[in-house]
């Protein structure tokens, strides 16, 4: 039995089977916006397995499986065994032979790597606390959609350095572009965790008007994120001149998209004014996490198709 291929961080692919995906999630988004039906996954069973709540994964997941003609099932940790201490390496076995493919959002990257290495079936990362791989497909898509190549481009990251920023630091590695990482004091990147092996795409500011100067993207998420609740008062203290509004949209280039992994807290990270004017493409950036995740699918469970 050959080892499946998972979907655990962002370098997992190289450039070029992105820019293969992206072909394919022009193609299903094309076909979707026309009514076309193309089932290639018909009789396939993805299983979701949740241990942190969502909208917009269970929703992408679960719709694109259903669009390509597959079946999802839904599994919250509370109710099932592994909210009942059953081993991750178990659970992996066993649901592995009864699907064909796994989504997991849970805590420590840890996790779903320890269920992968026991999976029969490609295991996909939903979200981690230390990467959100399938945001960041939709993100740099969604930029390539609106503005072409983001190879050479600058991304400015304006907050917290969560799993979403760590993402975006992977993938200026892997597509050859820039980030402009500024938080506020003690919530700086830590390279080791984001699984960075290098520096040259990426610059830490302490002002964040210089790190969205001349910038393409603008991109940001709420302060706290899921796990770090008890946090949240000091987090609104320490984060209060890291808000996307208006003027920090104008230093970037006037062409700049705003981007943002939803949900937002409008008046928080980033102003109304930001997230629902021209620059902003988060809704675009939403539903592409639907297309990109379909051509994800495929591709883990029927490799390239013509």
């Amino acid at each position: 039995m050959t080892s499946p291929r998972h979907y655990l961080q962002f370098k997992d692919f190289s450039a070029e089977e992105y820019a293969y995906l992206f072909d394919r999630t022009r193609w299903l988004k094309a076909r979707f916006k026309a009514y076309e039906r193309y089932w290639p996954l018909q009789d396939r069973t993805l299983v979701m397995i949740f241990e942190k709540a969502s909208t917009r994964t269970r929703l992408s997941f679960e719709a694109g499986m259903q669009q390509l003609g597959g079946s999802a099932i839904y599994l919250n940790t509370r109710d099932s065994q592994l909210g009942r201490g059953e081993p991750v390496e178990d659970a992996a076995q066993v649901i592995s032979r009864m699907s064909d493919v796994v989504m997991i959002r849970t805590y420590e990257q840890a996790i779903i790597e320890r269920f992968a290495a026991c999976s029969r079936v490609p295991v996909i990362n939903g979200l981690t606390n230390e990467y959100h791989p399938c945001q960041i497909l939709a993100d740099i898509y969604t930029y390539i959609e609106h503005r072409g190549p983001i190879q050479g481009k600058t991304v400015a990251w304006i907050g917290d350095s969560n799993n979403v920023c760590n993402t975006w630091l992977q993938a200026a590695e892997v597509f050859d572009f820039n980030v402009h990482v500024s938080t506020p004091p003690g919530y700086e990147v830590e390279p080791e965790r984001a699984g960075l092996y290098g520096t040259d795409h990426f610059e830490q500011f302490s002002d964040p008007m210089m790190a969205v100067r001349d910038a393409d993207i603008v991109t940001t998420d709420v302060w706290t994120s899921m796990g770090f609740e008890a946090e949240n008062e000091a987090r609104l203290r320490a984060f209060a001149d890291w808000q996307v509004d208006a003027e920090m949209m104008r230093a970037a280039k006037p062409e700049a998209l705003f981007l943002h992994c939803l949900p937002a807290h409008r008046g928080e990270e980033v102003t109304a004014e930001v997230i629902d004017g021209p620059q902003s493409a988060v809704w675009d950036e939403a539903e592409n996490r639907l297309h990109t995740q379909k051509a994800l699918l495929e591709f883990l469970l029927l490799g390239r198709v013509n």
